[in-house]
């Protein structure tokens, strides 16, 4: 196949994918049950749109305190940027691979295909494995938390707490997680894009009504007085970005798309980013305005106090709550895709039909036993904007910012006297460094909260 190597002989698995370009496979159940290949770009697109743009838009106010306005408008646009390109990138290595006859469904077994390596394999199972895992933690967390803040303004001194609002979600969630396949969720993720857009406005019109109100919240700008108070913050803000930007699962996504998929991902992109525009800079921009470094990393908190009444009509705060609660039941349902597929290709047999006893026994039981693990840890550690730091350190960046211009390098091979060449490493090299400070920063601030709340609590940290 065109000189290509697997250095690593006893990882089966992957050079076996590698071997075959990870063409369909008539005995890969998570192939044919999971990224059935059916949809068109704008199926892509709804998939996209949701994987990037959801309720962590909420927490964009929250990054922004930790930077200021001239840093934070800046690293906004600048990540903007860099994962537009990412991705457009990592389309064209799709494109190319297709093109020479390995069309590929999985970022790991790209990767390990282009970069020649049996051990890239594992390491992007376990960045992928940590973004899911994450991600449904946030989700259920989130949705929890959007419960119970609704609970809390209908009976103030109600009893039920936190980690039972978490399992209603879950059972939520349960149910809706055995729909077998990416591509059955093309419905579920167009109604999601139109939520996020119906938020995204009541939030910021929430926001400014806040900010113009007779007793506005007190708004100050200014940043942690320490210097290292202040650099920590700001790679913990970066971090929240690169997790609010990530993705990671974009050729999974690309895969749910009918071949040849040439061409198609760009276009879902671009619907994708032109959501992104309206979204996160008026989330952001109106949410900072209004409540400056007292921002919460759940801006609806803000809008919503223990201490006071709310800072806008109840009704359009409410409205607000329940989109992002519907919505986040639908990003659960696409981060755990590659876990379901996962799932599926060792433990289904696909000669038997996707909705036999056989399969769907496995099918029903695995991922149950998934999300109850991410409800668990989600009512074990409330830390919202903590973890969206991790997982964008850990997780995001790796998979987002640096792989895709390494196999753009290695599998298409621009001259190293391009531009394009050296664009490529100087945004691994720039993203490295701060995938390495935002890990150290994010993971700091997570074991400070820990230390300083109790396990299960019913408040999620800021």
């Amino acid at each position: 196949m065109g000189g290509l190597q697997i250095n690593d002989s006893s990882s089966m698995e992957a050079s076996d994918a590698v071997e075959k370009g990870d063409q369909p496979n008539k005995n890969d159940a998570g192939a044919a049950f999971v990224l059935e290949s059916k949809g068109t770009w704008w199926h892509a697109g709804f998939h996209l749109t949701t994987a990037i743009v959801g309720p962590t838009i909420l927490t964009l106010p929250y990054a922004f305190r930790g930077m200021g306005w001239v840093l934070g408008l800046f690293s906004l646009t600048a990540v903007a940027v860099v994962t537009f390109y990412s991705y457009y990138l990592m389309s064209k290595v799709l494109d190319h691979c297709e093109r020479v006859g390995r069309r590929h469904i999985r970022f790991r077994e790209l990767a390990s295909d282009v970069l020649g390596s049996g051990w890239m394999f594992y390491f992007v199972v376990c960045i992928q494995t940590a973004i899911n895992t994450g991600v449904g933690i946030g989700c259920i967390l989130l949705a929890g938390e959007c419960l119970k803040i609704m609970y809390s303004n209908l009976y103030p001194d109600g009893p039920m707490k936190l980690y039972q609002f978490i399992a209603m979600v879950t059972v939520v969630m349960i149910l809706l997680s055995q729909l077998p396949s990416f591509h059955s969720l093309r419905y579920i993720n167009l109604a999601s894009l139109l939520l996020s857009l119906g938020y995204t406005f009541l939030v910021v019109l929430a926001s400014i009504r806040a900010g113009y109100s007779k007793n506005p919240p007190p708004r100050d700008y200014s940043l942690d007085d320490s210097k290292s108070g202040r650099t920590f913050n700001v790679f913990t803000s970066i971090s929240i970005l690169a997790a609010v930007f990530g993705n990671g699962i974009l050729p999974e996504i690309q895969a749910t798309v009918a071949p040849p998929a040439t061409g198609k991902m760009v276009k879902g992109l671009m619907m994708c980013y032109t959501v992104i525009f309206f979204t996160f800079y008026s989330a952001s921009v109106s949410g900072y305005w209004a409540f400056g470094n007292k921002v919460s990393s759940n801006i609806l908190n803000s809008l919503l106090p223990d201490d006071g009444p709310a800072l806008a009509p109840t009704w359009l705060l409410g409205l607000a709550v329940i989109f992002v609660l519907l919505q986040l039941i639908a990003i659960g349902l696409v981060y755990s895709q590659v876990a379901y597929e996962i799932m599926e290709k060792n433990s289904a047999d696909v000669k038997q039909g996707k909705f036999s006893k056989r399969n769907l026994i496995p099918r029903l039981a695995l991922r149950t036993v998934y999300m109850a693990f991410c409800a668990f840890m989600a009512a074990m550690l409330p830390f919202f904007g903590d973890i969206n730091g991790v997982v964008g350190a850990i997780g995001f960046i790796p998979l987002d910012f640096v792989l895709p211009m390494l196999m753009y390098n290695m599998a298409i091979k621009p001259s190293r006297r391009s531009v394009t060449y050296w664009m490529n490493v100087l945004i691994m090299v720039v993203f490295t460094g701060v995938g390495l400070m935002g890990s150290f920063s994010s993971i700091r601030k997570l074991v400070l909260d820990a230390h300083e709340f109790k396990l299960f609590s019913n408040d999620v940290v800021d």
